[in-house]
């Protein structure tokens, strides 16, 4: 009997997308669409009994389902909420089953190796209700012993099929597992951003994966929470200039970020840094960590990830946020008795202080109304 025998998945696709304003079910994800992206992991993971539910716009998502090999469930209550649809993805669920996946429409970019390992653990275990967890923050899809079929089906308190997995705390089984898909949803138009962005090719590392490098380097603690800080601040800017209308590629800026100092404290450090992440193959976090101290001039696209985390870098001492004006007093003060290095220090701060001026006329807010 194969693994995954008798195990089935259930895809909500039902629902209004009211806070993304597009119907997330059929946003385009890389060279296919969110909905198509779900089925085919599945199908990568060994599952054949794939159960799509419909029910607001489901005109237009039917001829997306229809070559796909999936039996397609038409929720008329949509309307009610999410928990409608659950109920009506079980209805159809086939005696021969035992356990089953539910997974929402708008997190698509779950690992195949995800599901193999919770089958596993269910293949193994007593428990009823499997979890995948990332650094114990529990994820999606959850697998559900088929025990609790009728339960669900009655159950009509407050809170839907969250509160009563509650009620069976005691029969749950969490599964660590490498993959940042099982907490990455899409209920924003950001949302949708940094989704598109984690198949958009570049290769980049996960914020789970970075502290993992950093860890693996020994980096010091004074380093890592400096790193942190500068991360923090980065991530500000990059949101408020996506409000305002630009793209930028976000899990860059992030990843780019909490890496930049990986080699501090080793002559030239920003370029050994570089290399090192040259060698694990993320040459466009490499790019920007090698210029995080000198920004070309020629190559400063003010709104650009390398200037973000550029101008994050000089608005964080230590693990503290300052302002670019105290940054140069204390350096003119420490460094009054060496021409040079003052020089290049107030021409790289003069720098910072053009991007985060133009930053600000593009987000029409002072830059420490958002970082601050």
């Amino acid at each position: 009997m194969k693994n995954t025998e008798n195990i089935a998945a259930i895809i909500l696709a039902a629902g209004f997308s009211s806070r993304m304003g597009s119907f997330k079910p059929l946003l385009p994800l890389g060279n296919t669409s969110v909905i198509e992206k779900s089925v085919r992991m599945f199908e990568s993971a060994g599952i054949n009994n794939i159960n799509v539910v419909v029910g607001y716009k489901s005109n237009e998502l039917l001829p997306i389902l229809k070559p796909l090999k999936v039996n397609i469930v038409a929720n008329n209550n949509y309307y009610e909420g999410m928990f409608s649809s659950v109920k009506a993805g079980i209805r159809i669920i086939e005696p021969s089953i035992e356990a089953f996946f539910f997974l929402p429409g708008d997190i698509p970019l779950v690992l195949p190796k995800t599901i193999t390992a919770l089958i596993a653990a269910y293949r193994g275990n007593s428990a009823g209700i499997i979890y995948p967890c990332l650094n114990g923050e529990r994820g999606h899809p959850p697998l559900i012993s088929t025990a609790y079929k009728d339960t669900i089906l009655s159950w009509d308190k407050e809170g839907g099929l969250r509160s009563l997995l509650q009620e069976y705390e005691a029969d749950v089984l969490d599964i660590e597992v490498e993959d940042q898909g099982v907490l990455q949803d899409m209920d924003t138009p950001l949302d949708y951003q940094r989704v598109r962005e984690s198949v958009s090719g570049y290769v980049i590392p996960s914020v789970h994966e970075c502290h993992r490098l950093l860890d693996n380097w020994e980096v010091p603690e004074q380093v890592l929470r400096h790193c942190q800080t500068v991360a923090q601040v980065a991530e500000r800017i990059a949101n408020s200039l996506a409000g305002a209308g630009y793209t930028l590629n976000h899990g860059l800026v992030l990843s780019a970020a909490l890496l930049h100092d990986l080699a501090r404290g080793e002559k030239n450090h920003a370029q050994v840094g570089a290399e090192r992440l040259r060698r694990l193959g993320y040459p466009e976090v490499a790019e920007i960590v090698a210029i995080h101290m000198d920004l070309p001039v020629n190559s400063e696209r003010v709104f650009s990830e390398a200037s973000i985390v550029y101008l994050a870098d000089k608005l964080v001492k230590d693990d503290k946020i300052i302002s670019l004006e105290q940054r140069l007093r204390e350096t003119s003060h420490k460094y009054a008795s060496e021409p040079l290095a003052l020089e290049a220090v107030t021409r790289r701060l003069s720098q910072a202080e053009n991007i985060k001026r133009e930053i600000e006329k593009a987000i029409s807010l002072p830059l420490e109304k958002i970082i601050l």
